[in-house]
């Protein structure tokens, strides 16, 4: 699922490679939790303000290696992270010790009923069952709690960027679409929709390292990998914006809101 005009994974006429491409993210956890890009605190809290009432306790789903978490921690509120993948979970705690990390996925919730006041999802909501992970949310939110899915991705109304993602294909992404839609549940209101500037510094050779746990290139055989990672760094090393030291990647963060109505 996900946000209009943005290009995430729908493969649910494939469900092996999706089942692939999901669970492929532990054996770079180490390398995805130095790359990836945080979100900006003015998304988080837009998302946090779909909420009816004032929040106390946050859950970060699908929380990988803590890029939310950490964001939500400056918020100040309690933060419970949940995270399926042992490799990521333990990456997370090792950079967010003080936040709780419990084992479990987006459609079976380690928590009790009317536990949270929110459900905040980053660059996960794509790879849930949506019905599902729709119920399971609206078992452990509080009435009035807010949902909010956040995405990162490259801002392409820049035309270097742009460029860059043309590069930064494999035979796995060409099976991507674009959804249209967010999807419908009983227990929430119409989702809102947002874009917010961000940008992450980078050079070259992070930004090549950053596409490398893409999992596009996780899934793919190691000849293509090689292939799509020389074929970045390439553009990169010889692009005027991104061939000198360190420059900023632009990105847009699409963050859905919905509100909890049992």
């Amino acid at each position: 699922m996900g946000i209009r005009g943005v290009s995430l994974v729908g493969m649910a006429n494939d469900p092996d490679l999706l089942a692939r491409r999901a669970s492929s993210f532990g054996e770079v956890a180490r390398e995805y939790a130095e790359h990836r890009p945080d979100y900006p605190p003015y998304g988080i809290a837009w998302a946090l303000a779909g909420c009816a009432h004032a929040v106390r306790d946050v859950l970060d789903l699908a929380a990988g290696t803590g890029a939310l978490t950490r964001g939500l921690v400056a918020t100040g509120h309690r933060i419970t992270a949940v995270e399926p993948d042992d490799q990521m979970r333990a990456e997370l705690s090792r950079r967010v010790p003080e936040v709780p990390a419990l084992a479990g996925t987006a459609e079976e919730i380690p928590l009790p009923d009317n536990s949270t006041d929110a459900v905040m999802v980053g660059q996960a909501f794509h790879w849930f069952d949506p019905e599902r992970a729709l119920t399971e949310i609206a078992r452990v939110l509080r009435p009035g709690g807010a949902l909010g899915l956040l995405w990162n991705g490259e801002d392409d109304s820049v035309g270097w960027v742009r460029e860059l993602v043309r590069l930064n294909t494999s035979s796995v992404s060409r099976k991507s679409r674009t959804m249209n839609e967010l999807p419908t549940h009983p227990s929430f209101g119409a989702f809102e929709e947002r874009a917010f500037p961000h940008s992450q510094r980078r050079t070259a050779e992070s930004l090549t390292a950053t596409i490398g746990t893409h999992s596009h290139t996780t899934v793919a055989t190691a000849q293509e990998r090689t292939e799509v990672l020389s074929r970045v760094r390439s553009f990169l090393d010889t692009n005027p914006a991104t061939a000198e030291g360190e420059f900023d990647l632009p990105l847009r963060t699409l963050v859905a809101r919905a509100t909890h109505h049992p």
